[in-house]
């Protein structure tokens, strides 16, 4: 059964697969016998994949990488649309043109990427799979990134409707993903201690791996999740404790 997650003659696109998450992400598939294709707004130190600078909000830059995908391996058979993220800001004082590219960015970018790649997987006999790297922030609410939860909302919405509108050649589901150990997991969460203590708070008593992820986006690709699709894979390490719990002073085990 482990063979049928190789990904052997399979050509992939991570977005913003050269960092963080997207470079779990890029490594899986990689380890998997893929070719991966990364893309990023500037490019990083040490490449990952076959790398090309693109901006995935700009529809010009977004038709180029994926016909420059085409030309040279003929095929596209994966989308993972990683790209995104957000800085803190309080909704009450960040302007409109904030909201607008974290929307921007994290919604409607990988709607277009995944547009242009159905285009090419609808083609293929074979179709395609795309997988939709989202966030618990747009199940929960998300303060300080509250156009960040919104924009993920709207891409759990938006993978159920794309595997209708897009069946049956092409696969769409996305992963929800918790809390993840990133380089940059301090700049996130504090010092190592603090780095810590919020993992303390997840069931599973730690982040996740940015591998782990990785792994899971490989599983729905794969032939395994063959009858998979539009569907939302929680990533989370079995979520938050409810805060309640820790405020009652009731059914508390004893010392």
């Amino acid at each position: 059964m482990v063979s049928d997650l190789r990904q052997d003659g399979a050509v992939v696109l991570v977005t913003g697969g050269v960092r963080g998450v997207g470079a779990g992400i890029t490594r899986a598939f990689l380890a998997r016998g893929a070719t991966v294709v990364t893309c990023a707004r500037t490019p990083p130190e040490r490449p990952l994949g076959d790398f090309h600078a693109c901006d995935v909000r700009d529809p010009g830059q977004v038709e180029e990488l994926i016909g420059a995908i085409v030309a040279r391996y003929g095929r596209l058979d994966v989308l993972v649309n990683n790209a995104g993220g957000a800085p803190f800001a309080r909704a009450a004082e960040a302007s409109p043109r904030f909201h607008d590219k974290i929307v921007g960015l994290n919604l409607l970018a990988p709607l277009l990427v995944s547009q242009h790649a159905n285009a090419v997987m609808q083609r293929q006999d074979s179709g395609g799979s795309i997988v939709m790297v989202s966030s618990v922030s747009g199940t929960r609410p998300s303060p300080g990134t509250a156009a960040y939860g919104a924009a993920k909302a709207g891409l759990d919405n938006l993978t159920a409707s794309l595997a209708i509108e897009w069946a049956p050649k092409v696969r769409v589901n996305a992963l929800d993903v918790g809390m993840v150990r990133t380089e940059r997991a301090e700049a996130h969460y504090g010092s190592e201690a603090g780095v810590r203590a919020v993992g303390a708070t997840v069931p599973l008593g730690r982040l996740a791996e940015p591998g782990e992820i990785g792994d899971c986006a490989v599983f729905l690709a794969s032939p395994l999740a063959s009858y998979v699709s539009g569907a939302t894979l929680l990533v989370h390490g079995g979520g938050e404790v409810p805060a309640f719990l820790a405020a009652s002073d009731v059914n508390k085990e004893q010392p």
